[in-house]
C-alpha cells in the first residue's frame, strides 16, 4: 500500500506535529527544528482521551507507549479545524523493540480514523525510512545536540532544587526563563557553538545556585525504565509530581545517556558480531563530540554550584558490568541495569522502575536483574511498576507508597 509522503514543498506549507515526552527537552527540540526551517508543534493534549483514542486503533497487545502516542496524534487531529496542512513526526531507534514498528501502526491507525492523507515522517539514524522528507544534516544535528545538553542540564538542576525551594515555583520559573533564553539563541543561530554553550551553561548553573533552598533531609528516589514511561507524564500518570507530593527528591537520568547508549551499541555490534572497522569512525566521532558537550555541563555545575554533578556516561556504562552484558541491547537493555546500579551507588537507592506491561526488554533488564542488584547492594529498594490502560493509578501509587514506607524507616 502506498502512503502519502512528506515532500520538500511541504516544508513551507505543513506543520509537523510531535508527540510530547520530556517537557523541558521537547520544548527545546521544537525550537531547534523550527531553527532548521520546519514548522513544528509539540502536542500538549494529555487527557484521558489520548488513551481512549489509542485503544480504538491499536491492538491492546501492543505496548502502552504506542497506544498513547498514536492516541495523542489522533486526538490532536480530531480537534483541529484543518488536517490537510499537517504531518506527523515519530522517532524510530531501529532496535529489536516494538517501538521500531510504531510508524506502520500509526499509518494504519490514520487510515482507520479517517486521515489517510496525513503524511508521517520518521526521525531515525538507521535508514528505516529513507524518503521521509526530513533532511538530517550537520546543522540539525548540532542544534538537536545543543538542545539535548541544555535540556539535561535544566532537568537535572530542576530536580535537584524543586523539592527544597523556599519560594514556590522558583525553580520552575528559572526553567521557563532559560528555555526562553535558549530558544532566542537558537532563533538567532547562536548558543550552539562550543564556547557559546560553555558561557550559557555557566550562567544557568549560577542562576540555580542563587535559589533559596532548605537543608531538609528528604527521601531520594530514582526513576528508570522504558524511555517513554520514564519521562512522559502522560505515560507514567504524573509520577514525578506524585513523588514530589510525597516529600521526595527525585533523580531522572538524562536523555543524553540514551543517546550514548544507542551510539555505543553500534560499536558493540561490530565487536561482538564482526563488521568493517570503518563503520566505527562516525559513531566514535559522535561520542567524542557529545563527551565534550557533556564535560561542559558537568564542569559548569561543579564550578558554580554546591550540587554534585552527574557522572560522565563513560562511567555509567560500566555500571552494568557483573550484572548484565553490553550485548543485551533490546529496548533500554544494559542501560537500564547500569542506571539502577549507579543510582544506588550515589544515594538514590529507592528506585521506581517504570515499564509498560508486557515489555519484554524491561522485564529482563529491569525486573530480571533486581535480585542480583539487591545481592550486590543490600540497601537497594526497587519497585517495578507496570503502566497499562487497565492499570489503575491508585494501585500504582499504593505500590510506590509501600516502597517509600521502607525508605522512611531507613531515613
Amino acid at each position: 500500500m502506498s502512503y502519502p509522503k512528506f515532500t520538500k514543498e511541504m516544508v513551507k506549507t505543513h506543520t509537523i506535529l510531535i508527540p510530547s515526552m520530556a517537557d523541558i527537552h521537547f520544548r527545546l527540540f521544537e525550537r531547534a527544528l523550527i531553527g532548521c526551517g520546519y514548522k513544528v508543534e509539540v502536542l500538549k493534549n494529555k487527557s484521558e482521551a489520548c488513551c481512549n483514542e489509542g485503544l480504538k486503533y491499536v491492538h491492546n497487545d501492543t505496548c502502552y507507549p504506542a497506544t498513547l502516542v498514536i492516541g495523542q496524534f489522533i486526538d490532536a487531529l480530531n480537534n483541529r479545524e484543518r488536517t490537510d496542512d499537517v504531518a506527523l513526526l515519530i522517532t524510530q531507534t531501529g532496535g529489536g523493540c516494538r517501538a521500531s514498528n510504531y510508524l506502520h501502526l500509526l499509518r494504519k491507525a490514520l487510515i482507520k480514523a479517517g486521515y489517510p492523507h496525513v503524511p508521517v515522517l520518521s526521525l531515525n539514524m538507521s535508514n528505516l525510512e529513507k524518503d521521509s522528507g526530513l533532511v538530517i544534516d550537520l546543522k540539525m544535528i548540532r542544534k538537536i545536540c545543543a538542545a539535548l545538553i541544555y535540556g539535561d542540564m535544566l532537568m537535572y538542576l530542576y530536580n535537584k532544587t524543586r523539592s527544597y525551594e523556599l519560594e514556590p515555583n522558583a525553580s520552575k520559573n528559572l526553567v521557563d526563563k532559560w528555555i526562553q533564553n535558549i530558544s532566542n539563541d537558537i532563533d538567532a543561530n547562536t548558543g550552539i557553538k562550543f564556547f557559546q554553550m560553555k558561557k550559557r551553561l555557566n550562567e544557568i548553573a549560577k542562576d540555580f545556585a542563587n535559589l533559596k533552598v532548605s537543608k531538609a533531609k528528604k527521601i531520594k528516589v530514582g526513576i528508570v525504565g522504558e524511555i517513554y514511561v520514564k519521562y512522559a507524564a502522560l505515560g507514567n500518570n504524573d509520577l514525578e509530581d506524585f513523588l514530589i507530593s510525597q516529600d521526595c527528591e527525585i533523580m531522572v537520568p538524562g536523555i543524553l545517556g540514551f543517546g550514548f547508549y544507542c551510539i555505543y551499541n553500534s560499536l558493540y555490534d561490530i565487536n561482538l558480531y564482526g563488521g568493517k572497522k570503518t563503520k566505527k569512525i562516525l559513531p566514535s566521532l559522535l561520542i567524542k563530540y557529545l563527551e565534550l558537550l557533556e564535560g561542559l555541563m558537568i564542569k559548569a555545575i561543579k564550578k558554580n554550584t554546591e550540587i554534585v554533578p552527574m557522572q560522565p556516561f563513560k562511567h555509567t556504562k560500566e555500571m552494568s558490568n557483573g550484572v548484565i552484558d553490553h550485548g543485551v541491547k533490546m529496548g533500554e537493555g544494559w542501560l537500564l541495569t547500569a542506571e539502577m546500579v549507579e543510582l544506588t551507588q550515589i544515594g538514590y537507592e529507592n528506585i521506581v522502575c517504570a515499564q509498560p506491561f508486557g515489555c519484554l526488554p524491561n522485564h529482563i533488564c529491569g525486573k530480571g536483574v533486581m535480585k542480583q542488584i539487591k545481592e550486590l547492594y543490600p540497601q537497594s529498594n526497587i519497585v517495578a511498576i507496570d503502566y497499562d490502560p487497565s492499570a489503575t493509578k491508585v494501585n500504582q501509587e499504593n505500590r510506590i507508597k509501600l516502597m517509600l514506607a521502607i525508605a522512611k524507616e531507613r531515613l
